[in-house]
């Protein structure tokens, strides 16, 4: 049996995933024979007629891992299982249920990377919150927040007693999304706090655009669309989204590289617009809502040129303020997010700290 890392956040889309996936990417040049393990799941897929966390199936996927799945996320929380367990608590069958899949996930591997849920106490309910886990698991946490000077500070502060009640080392934190121009003050002033605290500050991550940017598939899902063209452009990413309210002569005026255009689906005026300016890469995809389609003669110059166009039940409004919403998960399908986090890992975190 190896070492053990488990990586907490101070709360939900802090980016924990995408940095676990990179460190794990990374840690391979360090590190020959490594293992994941997400213990206990909130957001699962059903794989073979498994419940198994989304986590463990995409660094599965991503990473080329030949652990069995069920053993890389042993407990994942569906639907009820809440209540069932505040009736029938079960917490000794659960933490046999993590150590028996630890056992196997570790066997003959240098470093197991294991991967929390959200911040310190999320799980509390049924006495497996990340802290709890940590130390089943003898594994120092490293804790990822993003900022900013104060919030992360605030944050980790809270998260981190919860560790240390639980007798849990904390090896480090990594701050993520800091806005580049302000890097070097953030990194200053938070090594003072931390050295107060005696934390070690691992690295700080720049913000990427990149990184939030969503391809139509995830727009598509968002809006409960359905894909009328362009399925294979469907990975095509959207950094801009215009709304078709207005003219198409002052819509030409809004459009820039790799926008989305959301309109009606009767409004031909402005999809023929979009449909001009398919040659200059500015519109990559439209969303036509109102289950509403355009003209025949309209549709059928949309599917000779495949161009992009999803179909989406809902209002203007509704769609673009879901799309707006969207909070943007790394996928198997995102090589260039994926060559991204690797990157910013090897260039911003301390490595070899981690691996001390």
């Amino acid at each position: 049996m190896g070492k053990n890392i488990f990586i907490a956040a101070t709360r939900q889309n802090d980016g924990k995933t995408v940095i676990s996936i990179g460190l794990f990417l990374a840690l391979k040049k360090y590190v020959d024979k490594i293992g994941f393990i997400k213990p206990v799941g909130q957001k699962y897929l059903i794989v073979d007629g498994k419940k198994v966390d989304k986590d463990a199936v995409l660094l599965k996927k991503i990473c080329n891992l030949e652990d069995n799945l069920e053993d890389m996320n042993p407990v994942a929380i569906e639907e009820g299982f809440t209540k069932n367990y505040l009736e029938n608590p079960n917490k000794e069958e659960l933490v046999n249920k993590i150590l028996k899949s630890y056992g196997k996930i570790s066997e003959n591997k240098d470093l197991i990377l294991i991967e929390g849920t959200g911040h310190a106490g999320v799980g509390s309910i049924f006495d497996l919150n990340n802290a709890e886990v940590a130390k089943i698991l003898n594994a120092p946490v490293i804790i990822i927040s993003i900022g900013g000077i104060g919030r992360p500070a605030d944050e980790i502060s809270l998260n981190l007693s919860l560790f240390k009640e639980k007798g849990v080392k904390v090896k480090g934190i990594i701050i993520n999304k800091v806005q580049e121009e302000k890097k070097e003050i953030v990194e200053k002033y938070l090594n003072i706090f931390f050295s107060k605290m005696n934390l070690k500050l691992l690295g700080l991550i720049p913000f990427v655009p990149d990184l939030t940017y969503p391809n139509l598939l995830q727009i598509c899902e968002v809006v409960n669309g359905k894909i009328l063209a362009g399925m294979n452009k469907m990975n095509e990413k959207i950094k801009n989204v215009v709304v078709g309210a207005m003219t198409p002569r002052h819509a030409l005026d809004h459009f820039k590289p790799d926008s989305l255009l959301i309109t009606p689906g009767d409004r031909e005026d402005i999809i023929l617009a979009a449909l001009s300016t398919s040659i200059q890469n500015l519109i990559k995809g439209i969303v036509l809502t109102g289950d509403l389609y355009p003209h025949k003669t309209i549709l059928d110059l949309i599917r000779k040129y495949e161009f992009p166009t999803i179909v989406a039940p809902e209002g203007t409004y509704e769609v673009a303020s879901k799309i707006n919403d969207l909070v943007v998960k790394l996928t198997e399908n995102d090589a260039d997010k994926i060559e991204i986090a690797k990157n910013l890992i090897e260039k911003n975190i301390n490595i070899e700290e981690i691996l001390k």
